[in-house]
């Protein structure tokens, strides 16, 4: 070979060696991340070699992991273009295509590559991340697993594999499929034991699926396993909203409690972050409102506009029944981020419970319209339509004292909503009673109609109007019935329910004999509290056709010691005057003074979900004053146990049973049993958009 071509290829090869070497620095920028350092050192490399390849595809590289993807993309076009056949520029561009969230060019650009080369790991491996992106999870595992046959147990290939089992069981899960979801998250845990991210998402389904337990399960084996210290403060956090969920409330401030004072400046900010969160709802939970209150405000100082601290403040708000200052809070968080889901449901929740429900549906819609089928916000709406749902409720009941009367009556009510603030009202209820020692008997029908509308969003006006025909032993007649009503609340926690009430005396055959026309002027108050004490007024001013009237005061002084299932215990005491006493006809005292303390224990069938047991049991004993008679012991026993077997339908069973002189018009020992169902005409949706 000519001396002059020696010599110019042994510069050529040194010169590459030199300038190999001299990247040395920027390959290990590369491989630590550090890819502000690599992007600045290949700069200054192309500055003196700006044709060398390598220096090129590394630079490409630095820009696009730094974050400078459309700058990437431009560098990686521009090599291609000067080697169109260079598999490895072929791998950089399509990788380019993956950071610029181009996946359906990248899905055919790494098809081709895989054609082209089919034992290419990278390639394999870009299309199956491609595939991922695009949600095609199944053809995803084939093209990772094959990338996987090339390089067996290549760990960004197992990453990538791991994660593709979690994005395809979260699909499964926002389809609602909830056991393909589990089964796949089972498949990802057989190949990652005990993988902290397997084991979250797992244990969120659980809770998704209301299976408790097994989240309760699934959060204790992150907790008896964890990668690191992190790890078991999540799962406390999980197990903290486990025990809320299954209404253990002092068990989740505990656990949460425990968590919280674990806390220092080792743990990462977003786990910091959580468990602050979960510690203060725990609070609220345990109704400690004020202590929660402080950590808000402490936390408002510091930041004064962050999201997850407003929606805590919103939460708090809300169990406090303190609306107004929710509804501002939630609509600041939509400020922040319109697509923030706790406030477009947040506020969707405060709307309903301020009575601005066409609002609500729209900020339920709205929710659905950035989270396709979220389960609360589809739930929400069902809620509301239920509410908003025409229904049949009819019930059936026989009842017998013993002052030998007996009676049958069927009762049929129909609502049927016209719009959210408008709805029609029907009733028909069918008697017949008699009286074995008189030998009197009656039969009575009743039918009536009217409107409930909502005048604002705190007042609901109610009226009907019908008539009643009875047919007893010496009479025959027709009788108006009327029925108006306003219902208010005035402040929070406050219900106030006025009216007018027209009806005909119909508990046994004599009085139906009589036809005593009763017109009560009436008044409910009801009074809440943030303490678990409550108090229930009751007024009725009755006027009859027989000259006589009546005054009668109620009044219960109650506590609500569990709210899951409703606990709560009481005082009552009810004051009866009648102008006239006619002791001979219905018990009509001058005075009558009782008092009791009761028991209620209910699972309220509003509450209820499908498929499950409702009821409700009311025990009480005390004493009652007739005029100047000696005390008499009195008992009430009040139960009715049901199932929902769907949304749309319930039957239960009820009873009671009372010694109490004001609870029948004879002052006997009365006792009712009967059956009741309640069915909705319509499941979907009827004022808000298809969901």
């Amino acid at each position: 070979m000519n001396t002059r071509y020696i010599l110019l290829f042994s510069l050529l090869l040194t010169c590459f060696f030199s300038v190999a070497q001299n990247m040395k620095e920027g390959f290990s920028y590369l491989e630590n991340g550090k890819y502000q350092e690599a992007e600045l050192f290949f700069k200054d490399i192309l500055q003196d070699y700006p044709t060398n390849k390598t220096a090129r595809l590394c630079y490409g590289r630095s820009v696009g992991l730094n974050g400078d993807s459309t700058n990437a993309k431009t560098i990686f076009t521009n090599l291609l273009n000067d080697y169109p056949n260079d598999f490895e520029v072929k791998l950089n561009y399509g990788e380019s295509l993956l950071w610029n969230k181009e996946f359906n060019l990248a899905k055919a650009y790494y098809q081709q590559l895989v054609e082209e080369d089919t034992n290419s790991f990278p390639a394999l491996l870009g299309f199956a991340n491609t595939l991922s992106n695009l949600k095609e999870y199944n053809n995803a595992l084939i093209y990772v697993n094959r990338a996987l046959e090339v390089s067996p147990g290549n760990q960004n290939a197992m990453t990538s594999k791991k994660y593709i089992y979690l994005g395809h069981a979260y699909q499964k899960q926002q389809l609602q499929q909830y056991l393909e979801a589990e089964t796949l998250l089972q498949e990802c845990l057989s190949l990652f034991t005990n993988d902290k991210d397997a084991l979250l998402n797992l244990a969120n389904l659980y809770l998704i699926m209301e299976a408790f337990d097994k989240a309760e399960t699934t959060y204790t084996t992150l907790f008896n396993n964890p990668s690191n210290y992190e790890d078991t403060i999540s799962a406390s956090n999980g197990l903290a909203l486990v025990n809320h969920l299954k209404g253990k409330e002092k068990q989740a401030l505990k656990t949460s409690q425990t968590a919280y004072d674990r806390l220092d400046e080792t743990i990462s900010p977003i786990v910091t972050q959580q468990t602050t969160e979960r510690y203060i709802q725990a609070l609220i939970w345990n109704k400690k409102y004020a202590k929660a209150q402080t950590l808000i405000d402490q936390m408002m100082e510091v930041e004064p506009n962050e999201n997850w601290i407003l929606a805590l403040r919103a939460t708090l708000n809300v169990y406090k029944s303190n609306f107004r200052q929710s509804l501002a809070d939630y609509d600041q968080i939509l400020v922040n981020e319109s697509m923030s889901f706790d406030g477009n449901l947040g506020k969707a929740n405060v709307l309903k419970a301020l009575g601005h429900y066409d609002e609500a549906y729209a900020a339920a819609e709205k929710t659905l319209t950035f989270y396709n089928n979220q389960k609360d916000a589809t739930n929400f709406l069902k809620e509301l339509d239920t509410k908003f749902s025409a229904f049949y409720d009819g019930k059936a009941s026989y009842t017998f004292d013993n002052g030998d009367n007996k009676a049958f009556s069927v009762d049929n009510t129909v609502e049927y909503p016209l719009s959210t603030r408008l709805k029609l009202l029907g009733n028909y209820t069918f008697r017949t009673t008699d009286n074995s020692v008189t030998n009197n008997k009656a039969t009575s029908h009743a039918v009536s109609a009217g409107l409930a509308y909502q005048l604002a969003p705190n007042t609901v006006l109610k009226g009907t109007l019908g008539i009643t025909s009875a047919t007893a032993e010496t009479t025959d007649y027709t009788q108006l019935l009327a029925d108006f009503s306003l219902n208010i609340k005035p402040f929070k926690l406050q219900t106030l329910d006025i009216g007018y009430k027209r009806e005909l005396q119909s508990f046994n055959a004599d009085l139906l004999d009589r036809e005593i026309v009763q017109n009560h002027l009436y008044a409910n108050y009801n009074v809440s509290s943030n303490f678990n004490l409550g108090w229930f007024t009751q007024y009725y001013y009755t006027s009859q056709n027989d000259d006589n009237s009546r005054h009668l005061l109620f009044t219960s002084l109650y506590y609500n010691i569990l709210s899951k299932p409703s606990l709560k215990i009481g005082l009552n005491y009810q004051y009866i005057t009648f102008e006239n006493q006619v002791p001979t006809i219905y018990f009509s005292p001058e005075r009558f003074n009782a008092g009791e303390v009761f028991v209620n224990l209910i699972k309220d069938e509003n509450i209820t979900k499908a498929d499950e047991w409702f009821y409700e049991l009311t025990a009480a004993t005390g004493l009652q004053y007739i005029e100047d008679q000696d005390s008499q012991s009195t008992y009430r026993f009040q139960g009715k146990l049901g199932y929902k077997f769907s949304d749309r339908c319930l039957a239960n069973v009820f009873g009671t049973r009372s010694n109490i002189a004001s609870a029948t018009a004879a002052g006997f020992t009365f006792t009712e049993i009967g059956i009741r169902l309640k069915w909705w005409f319509d499941g979907k949706s009827r004022f808000g958009k298809d969901y």
